[in-house]
């Protein structure tokens, strides 16, 4: 496959789980780092704190693109359970300080950038018919109908995950393509696991992964 000719890619997921299906197919050991010819898949564990560090554990500058796989919850409701966006902007959205009733992001505080944008465009149909959306990465999932409002009121966002401004934190900092693709798992709501499509959106998730690895 072109995109990765060269040289090999990474691809990042939290949690083996996500990444389950994939291995079963392919035969492969359960690791958390697997090193492949082509590509080297990285398992981080969840959240920012533990991507930022398995990521700097593992990456060199000698990848040709971070792939970024995982789960999200979606704020857009016309987007339906299991169906899979291209994350083309990821924000770091509780990077700042409160005043009063309103939030400062960091940005406008002068101490760092909030917002990262993948510089990967491809012409494979298996990327390019995926929508682009803009995400955020947060410490702690919305589920209080309160804060949702006040994200959506401040954020033009349509999906929330725990490390994809991480991964493009970390691949901006090497000049590195990357590119973040995450299946719908539920709506971004009062928390109600009962809503949750979890096994659909990974069984989804992990036939485009397979089919972007083998076709």
């Amino acid at each position: 496959m072109n995109e990765r000719m060269n040289q090999k890619i990474l691809i990042v997921a939290a949690t083996y789980d996500e990444l389950a299906l994939t291995f079963a197919h392919f035969g492969w050991t359960k690791t958390r780092l697997l090193e492949q010819p082509d590509f080297d898949v990285l398992i981080t564990g969840v959240g920012i704190a533990a991507t930022a560090f398995a990521m700097g554990q593992q990456i060199k500058g000698d990848y040709s693109l971070i792939l970024n796989v995982g789960i999200a919850g979606s704020f857009d409701r016309n987007l339906m359970l299991g169906s899979l966006v291209n994350i083309t902007t990821d924000t770091f959205s509780e990077l700042g300080a409160e005043g009063g009733d309103c939030f400062i992001p960091i940005d406008e505080l002068g101490f760092g950038q909030s917002s990262y944008t993948s510089n990967f465009i491809s012409e494979r149909k298996i990327v390019a018919d995926l929508p682009s959306v803009n995400g955020i990465t947060v410490n702690t999932v919305h589920g209080n109908e309160h804060s949702i409002q006040k994200t959506v009121g401040r954020l033009a966002v349509t999906t929330e995950s725990m490390e994809g401004a991480a991964v493009f934190y970390a691949a901006q900092q090497l000049n590195t393509p990357a590119l973040q693709v995450r299946s719908i798992s539920n709506y971004v709501e009062t928390r109600n696991r009962d809503n949750w499509q979890i096994g659909l959106a990974l069984t989804n998730l992990n036939e485009w992964l397979i089919n972007y690895l083998t076709k």
